[in-house]
């Protein structure tokens, strides 16, 4: 791919590309953010956050698609990511596809999230023949189960998550999914 062709494909305002090397520091921004990581059990360490890359990029070349990096088309900024990735953790819908979105707070409510989420639905059906795509996020993040609602995905149920079971706050979680 060369520097013009970088992306995967756009929406109106966004461009979807794998991860490089240059996006560690600022995704590190945004996973430190205590606003950011809200419903989260904890901050993500720079660490993590490389490993978080990583497999993003192993997913990319395995399977075309990842929580893609995103960027602003007018000044090529990068404001966090959207996409798609697989789940494996134990439940009785996985495993399963899962879309997701992890945006810097001073680029919230500027529909990002939902523009970007509802392009991610489009490529997945269109470009990957993915027919069921879902979301999911702990109960008490009402703004993540409005962009679910937003892009047209429909509550299939809450849940206890497996891997927040210790945490108190954020164990129940909703599943939605795509129609």
């Amino acid at each position: 791919m060369t520097k013009e062709q970088k992306y995967i494909f756009t929406s109106t305002r966004l461009g979807f590309r794998n991860w490089e090397e240059k996006d560690v520091e600022e995704l590190y921004k945004i996973n430190s953010d205590s606003r950011v990581m809200e419903f989260f059990p904890t901050l993500l360490t720079k660490n993590q956050t490389i490993e978080f890359i990583e497999k993003m990029k192993i997913q990319f070349k395995k399977n075309g698609f990842c929580y893609f990096a995103v960027e602003k088309l007018e000044n090529k900024e990068f404001i966090g990511f959207i996409g798609l990735s697989e789940q494996n953790y134990e439940a009785d819908f996985t495993q399963c596809i899962d879309i997701g979105w992890r945006i810097k707070c001073n680029e919230w409510n500027q529909g990002f999230a939902t523009e970007g989420a509802k392009r991610c639905l489009e490529y997945a059906e269109k470009n990957l023949n993915i027919d069921k795509v879902y979301s999911i996020a702990p109960k008490i993040n009402i703004k993540s189960e409005a962009v679910m609602k937003k892009i047209g995905l429909e509550k299939v149920k809450e849940f206890e998550h497996p891997l927040l079971r210790d945490d108190e706050r954020l164990k129940t979680c909703i599943l939605y999914q795509s129609k």
